[in-house]
This record gives structure tokens, C-alpha cells and sequence, in this order.
């Protein structure tokens, strides 16, 4: 080996050395933090069952989001007719009902599956139909004019038609009342000819239907005004202010004796939410600066006004 060669290898084994020494005192890499979030809990999942006519209105898509809110809580919300809601409590899939069928009401709390009714608002039915009235009802009373659409549904099953709900709602419950009242049986309305139509299907798109087929169709006046502005319907109402029209929505919980899994507590707290005052004036001024007069009428503040409705005293105390 020559001096050339021992001199460069000296100078590598000296870089390798100092290299060596400066790595070892070189402070370790460390891996980056991770940035540290808050963890939040989940929310408690509140179910409730309703009726499509406050689906139908929007009124639900106005509460939601505001007890949502107030009770930190997630809601879920299923639209159905009364029948199909009272079912779902029945089942246990909800943890209160909010409906309008006083008399299924009535037999839903009586087998135990509901407590704590409280009524909180109401509006009126009516009686719409092409503006020709080929049964001229207009004028009548509820149960002429549904005596006036038979025969003359009867005698033309062509041009006169009425549209039913037909879907176990507390909509369809009132149409069965009425023709009650008008002395049919109503399982001889639904076999009596093509003139009687059932839609199965939730008051606005019976209303679609009715209006598509310009029938004759019984139903809640916030949801026509609400469909009428959106859809221009052609049918109008024709007869309207009969006692009988009445049409009041309950909320009750479903009970835990019944359902174990019923959040009782987080359905209580929903019920004297609807009716305290704010809300019930939120309820009370529903829809006014859209359609010239509120939707609903709030239940709990002394406001109901016609003959059946019921004492608003008995409905409007806070549930313990």
C-alpha cells in the first residue's frame, strides 16, 4: 500500500468516525402529535311516530331542529297515519306518538301502551272538490254533503268521485265518523262502485290524487293550504265550519311498563316542551306570514274554540 492510499483511507476512517459521533449526539426524531379534540358523547336517540298532515305542513321541520336543541338530544322521526304510528308504540320502535284519532287514543291508553296524553293544538277538516261541484254540496253540512256525494257517485260513478285516505289515519277515522253520522255503514261505502276511491297513501299526496281524478276529498285545512300554494291545486273547499270537523293532535309517551326500552323521562321532558307558552306560540304563528293564517292553533292556551273541543285546563299542567 502506498502513501497515497494509506492517507486516503486515514482521512475515511476519520469522517466515518466524526459522522459516527455526531449522529449519536444528534436528539432523536420524534413522531408529531396528534392534534387533541374535544370527545363528545354520543346523543340519546329520541323516536317518535306522527302523523303525515304535520309531515305534510312543515311544522315538524320547523320543531325539530329547535327541541333538538333545547334537549341536546338526536330525534327521529317517523311519518305515518295514526293507525301506523299508534303501532309502532305499540311495538316499542318509538318512545311517544304524536296523533289525532281520539277515539284509538282512547284504546291505545286503555291497553296500557299509552300515558301522559296532553292535546296541544288543533285545526279544522273540510270538504274539497272540483269547482263545478257535480254534487252540489257546497253549503250542506258534513253529513249532507257526504249523502249528496253517495247518490250522486252512485248515479255517475264517472264523473263523481270521492278520494279516501284509506289508510287507517285519523283522517280516515273522521271520514268514518261522519259517514256514520250520515247513516251509511261504512264497510257498504267501500264495496259500493268506482265512484269511492281509496288512495292508501297520507293526506298531500291524496290530495294530488283528488285533485288529478277532481274529486271530492275530506281533509285537514293546513294541509290543503299547503299543498293548494305549492302544487295549484284546481279543487277547492266547499264545505267548511261544522262542529264535527273538529281535528285536535295529542302527544303521549309510550309507557315503560310496556316498553322497557321507552325513554319515558326524555318524552316527558318533549311533552311540556309542546306546551309551554313558547311553543305554543311558535304553533299559534305557524305559517301566518306564508298563507295569510296560522296552520294549527295552539291547544294549551285557552284558544279552542268549538263545540267538542276539549277543556284546555285538563291538558295544558306539565307532566311531573
Amino acid at each position: 500500500m502506498n502513501k497515497k492510499t494509506i492517507k486516503i483511507s486515514s482521512i475515511l476512517i476519520a469522517v466515518t468516525i466524526i459522522l459516527s459521533l455526531l449522529i449519536g449526539c444528534a436528539p432523536a426524531t420524534q413522531a408529531p402529535s396528534s392534534p387533541q379534540y374535544p370527545v363528545h358523547a354520543p346523543l340519546t336517540r329520541f323516536k317518535i311516530a306522527t302523523t303525515t298532515s304535520l309531515y305534510d305542513t312543515g311544522l315538524w321541520y320547523y320543531l325539530e331542529p329547535m327541541f333538538e336543541k333545547y334537549a341536546d338530544v338526536e330525534m327521529d322521526i317517523i311519518y305515518a297515519g295514526t293507525g301506523i304510528a299508534l303501532e309502532y308504540g305499540k311495538r316499542g320502535d318509538v318512545d311517544a306518538v304524536v296523533v289525532h284519532d281520539p277515539a284509538a287514543e282512547d284504546q291505545f291508553i286503555a291497553d296500557g301502551y299509552g300515558i301522559n296524553r296532553r292535546y296541544f293544538a288543533y285545526n279544522f277538516f273540510l270538504i274539497i272538490g272540483p269547482p263545478n261541484d257535480p254534487a252540489g254540496i257546497k253549503g250542506s253540512t258534513a253529513t249532507e254533503a257526504f249523502k249528496k256525494i253517495y247518490e250522486a257517485g252512485i248515479k255517475d260513478p264517472d264523473t263523481v268521485k270521492f278520494v279516501s285516505r284509506g289508510d287507517n289515519s285519523g283522517t280516515q277515522s273522521k271520514e268514518k265518523l261522519i259517514w256514520s253520522k250520515a247513516g251509511f255503514n261504512y264497510a257498504d261505502i267501500e264495496k259500493s262502485g268506482k265512484w269511492y276511491v281509496e288512495a292508501g297513501q297520507g293526506m298531500g299526496p291524496t290530495l294530488l290524487m283528488a285533485n288529478q281524478q277532481l274529486a271530492y276529498v275530506l281533509a285537514d285545512i293546513s294541509t290543503f293550504l299547503a299543498y293548494s300554494k305549492k302544487n295549484n291545486l284546481t279543487i277547492q273547499p266547499l264545505v267548511e265550519q261544522d262542529p264535527v270537523f273538529l281535528n285536535v293532535y295529542a302527544v303521549m309517551a309510550i309507557n315503560p311498563e310496556k316498553n322497557t326500552n321507552a325513554k319515558i323521562d326524555m318524552a316527558n321532558k318533549f311533552i311540556n316542551w309542546l306546551i309551554s307558552p313558547e311553543i305554543q306560540n311558535v304553533i299559534g304563528t305557524y305559517g301566518k306570514a306564508e298563507y295569510g293564517r296560522p296552520l294549527f292553533f295552539p291547544l294549551a292556551d285557552g284558544s279552542c274554540n268549538m263545540e267538542g273541543c276539549p277543556s284546555p285546563e285538563k291538558y295544558s299542567t306539565p307532566v311531573p
